[in-house]
């Protein structure tokens, strides 16, 4: 039994007082002789006795009525030993998507906040947060309005930021027990090694849904175009063997294509629809999944491509350009260095210097101007010795990098940085019996940055630098065999495709995205937004000469497809959909967490923690016992003679 102020037990002492009252009898008797009356003296001897017994339980019932009303006012109670120790309590409510998921016909997220409105007590305050919210030092009247109205969000905390944002809003206060309430599904965590501090005490909720099978659709993409249709490939997870669902393609609100996509024995799925190809799309394809709904809708575009502009300036065979650049996808015109017109340089996406003997500065400056503003630059050298000053001019005030004396000793092009821009998503695997180019001759290239592609003896042969790249030898016929190398290819399609950053089909939430828009004349004063109905944002843009370049991460916020708008002028549209990370349900076991207890239900978890500060109070129960002796003593004094 402990007391909450023991300091009044010292009023215990008190009863002595009455104790030696009764010890020394300070009442004392006179004798007074009677006539010598024997009968009398049994009678009186028998009421002496009985006085005295009277005396003793009055005494021992009032010394029992202080003694429970002294530990009363002490107010006794038992609980255990650190319950009226100080508490912290601090709450992560995951609101990501697949706490959509339902259990018992209600969402996983809406279920958790009515459980917690409900047992949390009202006078207890915490600090709670979720994935895109956070609320401190609150009580559940101040927050239950908006955790009713609680949005789910597409962002979700990884398990070590879920520790680290929990721990940052506890105090440094040492004597104070710190509970943190996890409730979550635990979708898609990685292990959650949980730090041994007793001083913080984990608590997980651990809400799973009756049904993990989700289907959903989990990208696009265009196939070769034969002419009047272009094939868009979809691509569906999650249907069992067996399993049918109907499928929809929108153009705005237009049904442009219905099919059944049918599971197999693959857990992917691969439907292809025929689209105009050149219809301009606000794309929509849609399945109905009552697992989770987010990812039942996915959204693209198609507009009108603008095709990179390229320009070579060619003092060598530009043959193989031509071929290159020749087609439908690229916008490509070649200029000798006497017959260019120097205007028209600021208007190209890539300009590519192919062989020339020297670079006159009144060009020089003009591409450094050109690179400034976000154009590409591609540097072939002649194979014939070339002016090194006035390429290491231009080097100097672009790149880390410049040209030595020509090299006359034949070399292999062997060494390919798989992991280069330039060559990402290229090779299927790291590739080491491939019949690799040779050159004659190279120029020295003394250079800071690491290179894309490297001769046998690891000396650069294509160096890239931001939106440079620079080749140390002639891509001649005479000199180099590159030009006949599968290789080319996609170097030199990549370089050109990477200077204009077109949209793609669609692009993810919360990924860093780069898109190019072209246009010209855009002022400081003005700016590039995008617009979906009512949500609109402006994002990092920087202007150049001919083109603004958007950057998309911490916006949008909502898929859909949003148009990029100048003024009220629609310049395209781009199709944003939520990350599909939230879309395999898959559950981290929560036993498996060290220093953690687990609960099936939130009622469960306050229970718990009810318990863990319960307090049994007694003092009413004293001051009952009290009462019973003080209507003791009143029986006694009347009723014993």
């Amino acid at each position: 039994m402990q007391f909450k102020h023991p300091e009044i037990l010292w009023a215990l002492l008190l009863l002595l007082i009455p104790i030696i009252i009764h010890l020394l009898q300070l009442r004392r008797f006179k004798r007074t002789p009677f006539t010598n009356v024997a009968m009398l003296q049994r009678v009186v001897s028998e009421s002496r006795k009985s006085q005295n017994l009277k005396k003793w339980l009055l005494l021992l019932t009032r010394l029992i009525l202080l003694a429970m009303l002294v530990i009363a006012f002490a107010q006794p109670f038992s609980s255990n030993t650190d319950a009226l120790t100080e508490r912290e309590t601090v709450i992560y409510l995951d609101n990501s998507f697949s706490m959509a998921a339902k259990k018992e016909s209600v969402e996983l997220l809406t279920r958790a906040v009515q459980d917690l409105i409900q047992e949390i007590p009202e006078n207890t305050v915490f600090s709670l947060f979720t994935n895109d919210r956070t609320y401190t030092d609150v009580t559940i009247k101040q927050v239950q309005n908006e955790l009713l109205s609680l949005q789910k969000s597409s962002k979700q905390f990884d398990s070590d930021q879920v520790l680290l944002k929990a721990l940052s809003l506890f105090t440094d206060a040492e004597q104070t027990i710190k509970n943190f309430l996890l409730l979550s599904d635990l979708q898609g965590r990685g292990i959650l090694d949980y730090p041994k501090n007793k001083s913080v005490q984990l608590h997980i909720v651990n809400q799973k849904p009756e049904n993990t099978n989700n289907v959903y659709i989990d990208s696009l993409y265009l196939g070769n175009s034969d002419g009047n249709q272009i094939p868009l490939n979809i691509r569906v997870v999650g249907l069992t063997e067996g399993q049918t669902l109907p499928l929809s393609v929108f153009n705005k609100k237009r049904l442009i294509a219905k099919t059944a996509v049918k599971g197999t024995t693959q857990n992917a799925t691969e439907i292809t629809i025929s689209l105009q190809t050149n219809e301009m799309i606000k794309g929509r394809v849609y399945i109905e999944d009552p697992v989770l709904e987010y990812d039942n809708h996915f959204f693209f575009s198609i507009d009108e491509r603008n095709p990179p502009k390229v320009l070579a300036i060619s003092e060598a065979d530009s043959n193989f350009l031509e071929r290159l650049f020749g087609g439908e996808d690229f916008e490509y015109s070649n200029f000798n260095l006497n017959s260019l017109d120097y205007g028209l340089l600021s208007k190209q996406n890539t300009i590519i210097l192919n062989g020339l003997n020297a670079i006159p500065s009144s060009l020089s400056t003009i591409l450094i101007d050109f690179s400034n503003n976000g154009g590409t630059l591609v540097v072939i050298p002649s194979e014939d010795n070339i002016d090194l000053a006035s390429y290491n001019d231009l080097f100097k005030s672009l790149l880390p990098l410049s040209y030595g004396p020509l090299i006359t000793l034949e070399k292999e092009i062997s060494k390919i940085s798989f992991q280069h821009p330039l060559f990402q998503n290229v090779f299927e695997k790291e590739v080491t019996n491939f019949d690799y180019p040779k050159v004659n001759s190279f120029y020295g290239l003394t250079s800071k940055v690491p290179p894309a592609l490297s001769y046998e003896s690891f000396e650069p042969f294509l160096t890239s630098y931001k939106n440079c790249h620079v080749f140390s030898a002639s891509l001649a016929k005479g000199n180099s065999s590159f030009i006949n190398s599968p290789l080319i290819v996609p170097t030199f399609y990549n370089i050109a495709e990477q200077s204009m950053s077109n949209p793609s089909l669609y692009q993810v939430i919360g990924k860093n995205a780069t898109i190019d828009i072209e246009i010209e004349g855009l002022g400081q004063d003005n700016f590039i937004k995008l617009s979906q109905e009512g949500n609109d944002f402006i994002p990092l843009q920087q202007v150049f000469s001919n083109k603004v370049r958007l950057q998309f991460e911490e916006n949008p916020k909502k898929a859909g497809i949003y148009s990029v708008l100048r003024e009220n002028d629609t310049l395209r549209r781009i199709g944003f959909n939520y990350d599909r990370k939230e879309s395999k349900l898959e559950y981290l076991n929560a036993e498996l967490i060290n220093e953690a207890r687990t609960f099936n239900t939130i009622p469960n978890l306050f229970d718990e923690l009810r318990e863990d500060t319960a307090v049994t109070h007694f003092w009413k129960w004293f001051v009952i016992f009290a009462l019973l002796f003080a209507v003791l003593e009143l029986l006694l004094q009347k009723w014993l003679p």
